[in-house]
């Protein structure tokens, strides 16, 4: 009776067994991945010229296209097209209302004769001209050209004082304008989508504002910054590696921004900045500042 007993139990048992989840007792061998790094926006611009190639390494070109405008995208067209020299290919009008250019439309030659009829030209064609400023909003690029033509004016800009019975007005030059180009000076190129800004590369951006402005025979301010580094330095942007003796811009030159910083006091009192890429146990760098200049680079594990 016992022995029968034992049987049915077994039975039963193995009937109600979840083999499934016997199966999730084993142990997975699972490789430990690396630390992903930080989108890395790099100092110099993908599209150098032929004759530019043998100065700085070209950066690999984004493997998926994101359907909006992406936080290091915006970053990089700030870097590589603000501040960035052109000629004028057509005079651009002046005023606030500048010119519409609609992406992706045929170029419309007579709103632009209408627009420099009506309110002047700004920039006439074959004039130097810099782009100094962006704006992104929702559909729209606003680009600034020699100052642009919107004045934008603060409340203490409109102060007026009397200083000996002699009334003064403050200066409406905006802080941050670029030397010799006063804000409203200049014209405005509002580049519409008529959709959420895309993602962009500054070629693309650039391309976008052939019709109006020539960028290929100009320096790009990032290569001009570059042909001023000492050849020990160039080498090690171009290797992807920071180095003693480097400045904060180099670095990120090198190999991007930080995904940490920690400032503390060393034993003489002195203030240091680290900067970690990376996270234990993967590889992870730590770059030393010293004041404005690198100090020590640190790779763990060797």
């Amino acid at each position: 009776m016992t022995s029968w007993l034992a049987i049915a139990l077994t039975f039963f048992l193995f009937a109600d067994a979840n083999v499934p989840s016997l199966t999730r007792l084993r142990s997975r061998s699972v490789p430990l991945a690396d630390f992903p790094m930080t989108p890395e926006i790099p100092m110099l611009p993908a599209d150098l010229s032929a004759d530019q190639e043998g100065k700085a390494e070209a950066q690999p070109q984004t493997q998926t296209k994101a359907a909006t405008l992406r936080p290091e995208s915006r970053l990089a067209l700030v870097r590589y097209v603000s501040g960035e020299f052109a000629r004028a290919l057509k005079p651009l009008p002046a005023g606030k209302d500048g010119f519409l250019l609609r992406a992706g439309q045929p170029f419309d030659q007579q709103a632009l004769d209408r627009a420099v009829t009506r309110r002047g030209a700004a920039v006439n064609t074959g004039d130097s001209a810099q782009i100094t400023r962006l704006e992104f909003r929702q559909h729209d690029i606003v680009i600034d050209i020699n100052g642009g033509g919107r004045v934008k004016k603060r409340w203490r800009d409109r102060l007026h004082m009397e200083i000996g019975g002699v009334p003064t007005v403050r200066s409406s030059t905006q802080e941050g304008a670029a030397p010799g180009l006063q804000p409203g000076m200049g014209s405005t190129i509002f580049l519409d989508f008529g959709k959420p800004l895309p993602d962009l590369t500054p070629a693309e951006l650039k391309q976008l504002l052939a019709p109006l402005l020539d960028f290929s025979k100009q320096h790009s301010a990032a290569v001009q910054w570059y042909d001023t580094l000492p050849p020990a330095m160039k080498q090690a942007i171009k290797d992807r590696r920071a180095e003693v003796g480097m400045d904060r811009e180099m670095v990120v030159a090198a190999i991007g921004k930080p995904e940490r910083k920690v400032r503390e006091r060393d034993a003489e009192g002195n203030e240091i900045e680290d900067w970690i890429y990376g996270q234990p146990p993967s590889k992870t760098i730590f770059v030393r500042f010293q004041g404005d200049h690198v100090t020590s680079v640190k790779q763990f594990p060797q």
